[in-house]
């Protein structure tokens, strides 16, 4: 019994010390699935940025939990039949989310990763903009009370380090949940989609 006690402690000290920490940002490619009378959306570039850790579990395999701000929402455009002026509205939905990613270290510098991401909605913000004069018609105020505050989804990524320190990342999280409190949506349910793509570097 002592040598089993003696091995779990050995085991969490090197895992204690294998442990590295980082800093992350990028950039988001994201899109909401369609909205009733929204059918011509495309999608809105944003921005992640954030902390993680990264810690082995087996050989080959580690898990990285992160804290991030991510920036989520879609857009539209559209052009005036009467003046031929090009619009746009974005759907500006900004997040605090916390992926939790396992990863297969393929090789020293490449991995595969999936895991589940949670998010907490901190911001929604709708604005309006007349493309062809550069003019904002319309920004609202926060609304996220009006929202699900929560977001689930289900990252799939890859990456890359070219150094032992700073590699490229690739992600994409696909959403489970509606933007949509219950019963305050209509149609079917509206949920967050991004790509995402940028540095990561590890301390």
């Amino acid at each position: 019994m002592k040598k089993l006690f003696l091995g779990a402690a050995i085991a969490m000290s090197s895992l204690t010390f294998a442990q590295q920490f980082g800093i992350k940002a990028g950039m988001n490619v994201s899109s909401l699935s369609t909205e009733e009378g929204l059918d011509d959306q495309s999608s809105k570039i944003g921005f992640n940025a954030g902390l993680f850790m990264n810690a082995p579990i087996a050989e080959n395999f580690s898990i990285q939990p992160e804290l991030l701000y991510s920036q989520y929402g879609s857009k539209v455009d559209w052009v005036n039949p009467i003046n031929n002026e090009r619009y746009s509205g974005s759907r500006n939905l900004d997040y605090i989310t916390v992926p939790v990613m396992f990863q297969y270290n393929a090789t020293p510098s490449f991995y595969l990763e999936a895991g589940p991401e949670l998010g907490l909605l901190v911001s929604a913000k709708d604005k309006s903009k007349n493309e062809t004069t550069g003019n904002t018609i319309a920004e609202s105020d926060n609304y996220k009370d009006e929202l699900n505050g929560f977001n689930f989804g289900v990252g799939l990524g890859a990456g890359y380090y070219f150094t032992p320190n700073i590699g490229l990342t690739a992600r994409y999280v696909a959403g489970f949940t509606d933007i949509y409190k219950d019963g305050e949506n209509s149609g079917d349910a509206v949920k967050n989609n991004v790509f995402q793509v940028g540095l990561a570097y590890k301390f």
